[in-house]
């Protein structure tokens, strides 16, 4: 796992735990990259009913399969207008998690879980 310095988990108001940073963040920065963990496609009707449903990502060149992403890969928060973006890298299974915007010392990292900001689509979770 490759993660920057000064991230950590901190309780948000009415959305549970979020990844925030000590340190400011340039645009462009990569964050964090996470290693992840394959769900087979045949256990995916399996993660709907757990626990699990609300942190996993969707996988593969037709996004038909589902992975877990360790370090803080799954803890990140859902924003409409995010000051990150996420990166699926199948060549090196890993999420990759890249400033979108300058982030500020203190603040929450955000992703939209739909992949482009400002993606209304409704989320699964």
């Amino acid at each position: 796992m490759n993660q920057r310095p000064g991230l950590y988990i901190a309780h948000c108001d009415g959305k549970g735990r979020g990844i925030f940073t000590t340190t400011p963040i340039s645009e462009g920065e990569i964050i964090e990259i996470c290693p992840i963990i394959k769900i087979p496609k045949f256990e995916m009707p399996i993660i709907h009913k757990t626990h699990l449903h609300d942190y996993y990502f969707l996988w593969g060149e037709e996004l038909d399969e589902c992975v877990i992403a360790l370090g803080f890969g799954s803890l990140y928060n859902h924003e409409l207008m995010p000051n990150a973006n996420f990166i699926l890298d199948l060549d090196n299974d890993t999420i990759d998690i890249q400033a979108i915007k300058d982030i500020e010392a203190g603040e929450e990292i955000t992703l939209n879980y739909n992949g482009e900001p400002g993606c209304e689509d409704e989320l699964w979770f």
